[in-house]
């Protein structure tokens, strides 16, 4: 495959990249809260193309209960609760990640083979995989989904190099717009606008892969930021981000973001993954009393040794 997407994101490569990175979340109430419990996917899953050195998560108030387990989907998630009346919360993630370069495996079987396979298939990783076929709250299947889909997703064309071709459509015929939707923004809204943010592109990628009946995963992180160039790198300037990890069959899962037409490599920092967004939001809790409240967030990710 040669694609231009697969250009784009092999120009990144490095030999290892490490990052440190801080993610701050503060919750200000106008009045106390009594108790508050809360699930958090803040710490970094391990995988092939990178590794955690270090991590630590600071929450204050200093939470009365605090739990460290994988979820469902193997994540490492912090469940947590607060039993001290408090109009703050807040959490801090800090980690020194090393991350590896990867490139998509050469792949030339079709589409079709792969969805045609999913539905029978017995071995663990396409029976793990075939979960991810289904509908979820915010990456809904439609008819008009996979007509979109189709127009890349020809006839035995290579799944990855379909992928690519839907990835790079999305990225030229979407705006990014963070005033257009919110959190809970359903995916037909930002299919009809076609405006949006990282969150809303993942989920309508999601709705056109699994409408054609193929596995695909939400994938939620960090991307390292490039200042433009003569400019200061602005600390705090990052956020977290969200793209798509599609099963391609024999060839594994494949990463591809829509927001910036990218197959990732060394400037995707891996978070958690799920069904969709609700599955996988950084930090999400219930609580009693607090009034009304305002979140912020701060995100720094900052390479630690220069790419290239």
């Amino acid at each position: 495959m040669d694609s231009a997407l697969h250009r784009k994101g092999a120009e990144y490569i490095d030999p290892m990249t490490r990052y440190a990175i801080t993610h701050v979340t503060t919750y200000s109430y106008t009045e106390p809260v009594s108790l508050c419990q809360n699930v958090a996917h803040l710490f970094i899953r391990p995988s092939a193309h990178q590794r955690a050195e270090s991590s630590e998560l600071v929450i204050a108030p200093e939470p009365a209960f605090l739990e460290v387990r994988p979820d469902y989907f193997g994540n490492p998630t912090h469940f947590f609760t607060i039993q001290e009346p408090h109009r703050e919360l807040k959490v801090t993630a800090r980690h020194r990640v090393t991350v590896l370069p990867s490139l998509p495996p050469a792949d030339n079987n079709p589409w079709e083979g792969v969805r045609d396979r999913l539905p029978r298939h017995t071995a663990p990783a396409w029976l793990d995989a075939y979960q991810f076929t289904f509908d979820s709250r915010y990456a809904t299947t439609e008819p008009r989904y996979a007509a979109y889909a189709a127009e890349s997703f020809t006839p035995n064309r290579p799944i990855i190099d379909a992928a690519a071709e839907l990835v790079a459509r999305i990225h030229r015929e979407f705006v990014y717009d963070p005033r257009a939707t919110t959190v809970s923004t359903p995916v037909s809204e930002v299919f009809e606008k076609r405006r949006g943010v990282c969150q809303d592109f993942a989920h309508f990628l999601l709705a056109c892969l699994r409408s054609l009946g193929l596995a695909a995963r939400y994938v939620s992180g960090y991307l390292s930021t490039l200042p433009p160039p003569g400019r200061p790198r602005v600390v705090g300037a990052d956020a977290t981000h969200a793209w798509v990890s599609l099963f391609c069959g024999d060839a594994g899962w494949v990463d591809f973001d829509p927001t910036n037409d990218q197959i990732p490599t060394d400037r995707h920092v891996l978070l958690a993954w799920g069904r969709d967004y609700e599955d996988v939001s950084p930090l999400k809790g219930v609580i009693l009393g607090g009034g009304q409240h305002t979140v912020t967030v701060s995100v720094d990710v900052r390479a630690e040794t220069s790419p290239g």
